[in-house]
């Protein structure tokens, strides 16, 4: 019984640690300092990789927390923000 709590608390307080936030989903999410399309779309085209292709993209944000985006290349050639997930510790 003791093994058994001890066991549970120590699961909470490992799965305090940190978390996840995912921040949205869809057309209305904007970019931040750190994304690829932060200030307009990058210069270069992606002219080998299919259209409809996922490019993926992990950069540190202001507050130093993992931040995890996805594109998706357009038909002209541009990169669309798709999702955004931010990951948070609770030790910063």
């Amino acid at each position: 019984m003791r093994s058994a709590l001890f066991a549970i608390f120590a699961a909470l307080v490992l799965g305090a640690c940190s978390s996840t936030q995912t921040v949205g989903y869809g057309p209305n999410l904007e970019p931040i300092p750190g994304s690829i399309t932060y200030g307009g779309q990058p210069r270069t085209k992606l002219t080998k990789a299919p259209v409809g292709s996922i490019v993926p993209h992990r950069f540190f944000d202001d507050f130093g927390h993992r931040v995890s985006e996805t594109y998706i290349i357009e038909p002209d050639r541009s990169l669309r923000l798709t999702s955004r997930r931010i990951d948070y510790d609770i030790f910063d």
